[in-house]
């Protein structure tokens, strides 16, 4: 993994931290530079993280088609969702790991 600079130091730990969840849940992922942000594909892209002034948002291709059982999905649009991410801690307290399943499951599925 190569490591990326974004905003500021704290938003770059939780950057670095999703991507190290990312490639813990998924065997065959790959990363792309694009957009801003880094955009992650394990056979289709299913999401992205890119960095703010006063977040990290992590973004889901599909993320309308996502059952949002937890109540972290953020969004009104035709297609996307986000979850924002304030600390590393929040990879953990809403829950991305399993965000991240369903968004891989929702490009799959489209």
């Amino acid at each position: 993994m190569q490591n990326i600079h974004f905003v500021s130091e704290e938003n770059d730990q939780i950057v670095e931290a999703v991507r190290a969840l990312v490639q813990k849940c998924f065997k065959d992922v790959s990363e792309e530079v694009k957009y801003g942000g880094i955009l992650f594909a394990s056979g289709v892209q299913f999401a992205g993280v890119f960095a703010y002034k006063a977040h990290v948002s992590v973004e889901f291709r599909r993320g309308a088609g996502i059952v949002d059982a937890f109540d972290h999905l953020e969004g009104a649009g035709k297609g996307r969702r986000h979850v924002k991410l304030r600390s590393v801690d929040d990879l953990k307290n809403k829950q991305l790991a399993q965000y991240l399943a369903l968004a891989f499951d929702a490009a799959m599925n489209t």
